[in-house]
């Protein structure tokens, strides 16, 4: 008998099987020839083999376990091809990261450009902030410091800004800015200041006038647009110029001409009054008569042509240009002269400055003296 062990393993199982072949010799074959025993051995184990149970049935092992491993192998092929799709997907998967990730990184860098300009910008926003704050500080104080009532207003007319001073006139507190000015009672005798500063908006023309307020004080009042510095007109400056001293000036200036008017009707002696051209502006009733003229012919002529040239005299011209640029008078300066309807007459001419209306005038006052001329002092130098 020939034994023979063979080494299996069986997968998926990584177990070791030991295969044990048992060959048993024909009794019968030992008076054949010596070249047959071999082939009839070899063909009498082949058969023996063939036909034992255990070799059968460890071919049908072997079977099953090579159609289990062929399953396997199919099975780990598909899965290989499922792992190499899963692969391609994952590397497709990898590039669409990376083109993501490099879309990230440009916009991060996008984004980081972006913060600093607005990092700049806000920079530039608190510097000009900050210019605004000082702007208006200084507004502010400005003015708080102005002794002029000044008011801004808006299209809407609301109130922007106000002085001190506008604030009382215009009746304002300083929690009243944002409110229409309409809206308070104004210190000032003006019923259409709101009609006023709509023209002015809408006209885009300066207004002014005269008004008083509550205490009877002259005030001139101005209204002009507000202009941006894109020049666009965006409400309207009201200012109130205190002109009550120059007012009452104005007044006393005008009783006084009219007291001087009085006075050229009511005086008995001839007065004249020259311009600063020494040209006849007006005069007395008594002048008229005296030397019988009319105001015709005697008004805005100059005087050295009056009566025919009479009074045109060296020592009396050089006297009455001094009187304006120099504010000097002269007093009792002597004429002799043969005037026209007269005859021959002595005069004494006194002059001096006279404002009337703003303006300078010479005043000048005759005196007749033909008749007693020695009664009267002697000329008086002009000082």
């Amino acid at each position: 008998m020939n034994l023979q062990v063979i080494r299996l393993t069986v997968p998926p199982s990584s177990e070791i099987w030991l295969l044990i072949l048992f060959d048993e010799s024909n009794p019968s074959a030992g008076t054949e020839p010596k070249e047959a025993r071999p082939a009839a051995r070899r063909t009498g184990r082949t058969g023996a083999v063939r036909h034992d149970p255990g070799v059968v049935r460890l071919r049908a092992e072997l079977d099953a376990t090579k159609e289990s491993l062929q399953a396997i192998i199919e099975e780990q092929e598909a899965t290989n091809e499922e792992l190499k799709s899963a692969n391609e997907e994952i590397e497709s998967s990898n590039e669409e990261l990376q083109s993501t990730n490099e879309e990230l990184e440009t916009a991060k860098e996008e984004l980081q450009s972006t913060n600093e300009e607005l990092t700049t910008l806000n920079e530039e926003l608190s510097n000009r902030n900050l210019e605004m704050a000082q702007i208006n500080n200084d507004l502010t104080n400005l003015l708080s410091s102005i002794n002029i009532p000044i008011a801004m207003v808006d299209n809407t007319l609301a109130v922007r800004r106000a002085t001190p001073m506008a604030e009382k006139l215009f009746n304002l507190l300083p929690s009243d800015i944002g409110r229409r000015l309409s809206d308070f009672r104004a210190n000032l005798s003006i019923d259409n200041l709101d009609n006023l500063i709509r023209e002015v908006i809408d006209t885009l023309t300066t207004r002014e006038s005269k008004v008083q307020d509550n205490q009877g004080r002259w005030y001139s009042l101005r209204i002009r647009p507000y202009r941006t510095g894109e020049n666009k007109i965006d409400g309207a400056v009201i200012t109130l110029v205190d002109i009550d001293e120059e007012q009452r000036r104005i007044a006393r200036l005008e009783l006084a001409s009219q007291y001087n008017e009085a006075i050229l009707e009511t005086v008995r002696e001839p007065l004249l009054v020259l311009d600063a051209e020494l040209r006849v502006r007006e005069a007395s009733r008594s002048f008229y008569e005296t030397f019988k003229l009319t105001r015709k012919k005697i008004e805005n002529i100059p005087i050295y042509e009056l009566a025919n040239g009479q009074w045109d005299i060296p020592e009396l011209r050089e006297l009455l240009e001094e009187v304006l640029p120099k504010n000097r008078r002269f007093e009792n300066f002597k004429i002799e002269r043969a005037f026209p309807r007269l005859g021959r007459r002595t005069w004494l001419v006194n002059a001096c400055r006279l404002e009337r209306k703003g303006e300078r005038l010479v005043l000048l006052a005759l005196e007749d003296i033909t008749f007693a001329p020695e009664a009267r002092p002697a000329p008086t130098p002009a000082t």
